[in-house]
C-alpha cells in the first residue's frame, strides 16, 4: 500500500485502509473501490490523503495508531459530548452527571494509553483516515492521541498521563459554546471576532473545574494550551514556566495537529513541514523539551509516503528509524528518468548520508 494525495485519487483505486466515520464506524471499508462521488464526497470531508493498494508496494504494512474498538469508543464519547453540548448548550452540566462522562472518559483513555504503551513504531496519524463533518471533533481526538504519546514519551506518571489523556481530549470543548458564524467561519477572522474565538480557554476551563470526576489539571489544559513560552499567548499571557507543564505539552500537540489538518481553505502539512514550524519557535513559542519530545514520537515521513531524492530517483518510504526519524528507509520505484524499475531496492536513509529527501508527492 502507499499514501495518496485525495487530490491524486482517480475512480477503481481500491482503498488499502478503512475510513472512518466521525462516530467511530466504519464508513468505507479496505478493500473498496472508489468512486468519482465517494471522492468527492471524502474530500467535503476534509480528507487529505488515503492508504491505496499499489502492486509495487503490496508488501507494505502499516501498523495502527491504536485498535479499531478503542478508535470507535473514544470517537463516539467526543461524538456524543460534544455534539449534546452543541445542540442544547445550556444543559451541557447534564452531559457529565447523567452520563458518567468522567468515568467513560477515564475508562477509554486507559485503554488508549495501554494501546500506545505497547506500539513502539513512531506514531503515524495518518494511517487512520477519519471523515469528520466537524473539525473539533477531529482535532480533539488527534491531540488526545499525541498528547497521550507525549506524556508516555517523556516519563510522566500513571496518574500524569491519564490527566493528560483527559485534557487532551477535552481541551477545546469550550469551542462549543461559540457562535457557528465564528467557530466555522472559512477566512480569517476580524479583531472582534478573534477576540470572541479566544474566549474559549477560559469558558472550557470553567465547564471542566466544576465536575468533580474530571481532573483538575484537565481542566487547566483547556485554559493554557494556548499559552506561549514568550509570554504572546492568552488567555493569562503566561510565560515560561508560568505555564504549568501540561499546557507547555498540550501547546505542541494542539498546534502541531492544526498544521497537519486538512482545512477547506489550505492544504495540510505533512508531519516533517509541521516540525519545521514547531521548531523554528523553540523556545520562543514553545517549550524546546517537548518539540523534540514530539519530534521522537511521531513519523516524520510516514510509511507509504512517495519521496523524491537528492539523486532523482522517487519512491516510497517504508520503514522510519527511531534514532533518526528524518531518514527513513526508502524503496526507490522510479529512475532519474521517471521511468518506473522492473527491480525495485531499497536504500536506508541513515547509512547513505549523502543522500536526502528533496521532495514529497505522488509518484508518477
Amino acid at each position: 500500500m502507499r499514501l495518496k494525495s485525495i487530490h491524486k485519487c482517480q475512480p477503481g483505486d481500491k482503498l488499502a485502509r478503512s475510513i472512518y466515520a466521525e462516530n467511530g464506524t466504519v464508513l468505507v471499508g479496505a478493500g473498496v473501490e472508489l468512486t468519482g462521488r465517494m471522492i468527492e464526497r471524502l474530500k467535503n470531508k476534509n480528507i487529505n490523503s488515503l492508504y491505496i493498494e499499489d502492486k509495487r508496494t503490496d508488501d507494505i504494512m502499516v501498523d495502527t495508531v491504536i485498535s479499531e474498538s478503542t478508535r470507535r469508543q473514544a470517537m463516539s464519547i467526543i461524538h456524543d459530548t460534544f455534539r449534546g453540548i452543541q445542540e442544547v448548550p445550556q444543559k451541557w452540566q447534564l452531559l457529565f452527571s447523567d452520563k458518567n462522562l468522567g468515568r467513560q472518559l477515564k475508562q477509554v483513555m486507559s485503554a488508549v494509553a495501554d494501546e500506545l504503551k505497547g506500539n513502539k513504531s513512531a506514531m503515524n496519524l495518518l494511517a487512520d483516515a477519519c471523515a469528520f463533518d466537524n473539525y473539533i471533533f477531529s482535532h480533539s481526538f488527534n491531540v488526545a492521541l499525541y498528547s497521550t504519546a507525549l506524556a508516555i514519551n517523556t516519563g510522566c506518571t500513571e496518574k500524569e498521563i491519564l490527566d493528560i489523556s483527559i485534557g487532551g481530549m477535552l481541551h477545546d470543548i469550550g469551542k462549543m459554546q461559540i457562535p457557528d458564524q465564528i467557530l466555522k467561519k472559512p477566512g480569517r477572522l476580524t479583531p472582534e471576532e478573534y477576540e470572541v474565538m479566544k474566549k474559549h480557554a477560559e469558558i472550557g476551563f470553567e465547564m471542566l473545574r466544576r465536575q468533580d470526576d474530571i481532573p483538575l489539571l484537565a481542566a487547566h489544559c483547556a485554559l493554557q494550551h494556548h499559552e506561549r513560552w514568550n509570554g504572546s499567548g492568552y488567555p493569562r499571557k503566561l510565560k515560561n514556566t508560568e505555564i504549568h507543564p501540561y499546557g507547555r505539552l498540550m501547546a505542541v500537540a494542539d498546534v502541531f495537529d492544526a498544521l497537519t489538518a486538512h482545512r477547506v481553505y489550505r492544504r495540510g502539512m505533512l508531519p516533517h513541514e509541521a516540525m519545521e514550524v514547531l521548531y523554528s519557535g523553540s523556545d520562543i513559542l514553545f517549550d524546546q523539551a517537548y518539540v523534540e519530545a514530539l519530534r521522537d514520537t511521531i513519523a516524520l515521513y510516514p510509511v507509504g509516503l512517495s519521496v523524491t531524492l537528492n539523486t532523482g530517483v522517487s519512491g516510497v518510504v517504508v520503514d522510519s528509524n527511531k534514532s533518526m526519524p528524518s531518514r527513513p528507509v526508502i524503496r526507490v520505484l522510479v529512475n532519474e528518468e521517471g521511468q518506473e524499475l522492473s527491480q525495485p531496492y531499497e536504500c536506508d536513509l541513515s547509512k547513505m548520508l549523502s543522500l536526502m529527501i528533496v521532495a514529497c508527492g505522488d509518484l508518477v
